[in-house]
């Protein structure tokens, strides 16, 4: 996996200043508790895009292990405080959406363009997870994105400005999910995950102590 052409084409702006993570499932948890605790500590960061982004970031990352046929993954995470930004890239060289789509029978025959348009639908699965992470991600990008996109093989999904468009890139042998957030916008995390589950408790749990608890009421 080359991470500096990853770096060069995504992270640019920041002068390299990122953090590189390989995550497997040994690690994935310890990965995930890291990236979310180093952007707890940032107060100018909104809770509630911490509370949703931690459900996203977890589901992106755990994709990488149940779908890609690789045991291996990368994140680059960077944070530009000056301009409110959270960037999060999560990349493997695994099998892509297309082959991974294939393996349900209902999408037996999808094209690689179709696939990376479909993908980000809910319930949209090979089989062998519940296809709601990207979905939940879609969402997250909706009410606070930046910019989403979801690169697989030799086409990418684009999301910005709660626009979709679909493209031929550079190839990519296995999936790449890149997404920016506002920080300092309040959103409603319940709506991120469709009221499924109580994203904003579990961070809470994980995430914060007594003292920060005690002061968001």
């Amino acid at each position: 996996m080359n991470l500096s052409t990853l770096i060069k084409q995504y992270f640019n702006s920041s002068n390299h200043d990122v953090t590189i993570d390989v995550f497997d499932e040994k690690n994935i948890y310890s990965v995930y508790q890291r990236v979310v605790n180093v952007l707890t500590q940032y107060i100018d960061i909104e809770t509630t895009v911490l509370q949703a982004m931690s459900y996203c970031f977890y589901e992106i990352l755990d994709n990488v292990l149940t779908h890609s046929g690789k045991e291996l993954g990368t994140v680059i995470t960077h944070y530009d405080c000056f301009n409110h930004i959270l960037s999060f890239l999560v990349a493997d060289d695994g099998i892509g959406i297309q082959a991974s789509l294939s393996e349900n029978e209902k999408f037996a025959n999808i094209t690689e363009e179709e696939a990376i348009k479909i993908c980000i639908q809910d319930a949209v699965t090979d089989g062998k997870g519940m296809g709601f992470g990207l979905y939940s991600t879609s969402l997250l990008a909706r009410d606070a994105g930046l910019r989403f996109e979801v690169r697989s093989g030799n086409h990418t999904l684009h999301i910005q400005n709660a626009e979709a468009s679909t493209s031929k890139s550079e190839l990519w042998q296995g999936t790449i999910i890149y997404l920016q957030l506002h920080t300092n916008k309040e959103i409603n995390p319940a709506e991120v995950v469709a009221n499924r589950t109580n994203v904003a408790a579990q961070y809470n749990e994980i995430f914060l102590n007594n003292n920060e608890l005690e002061e968001l009421w």
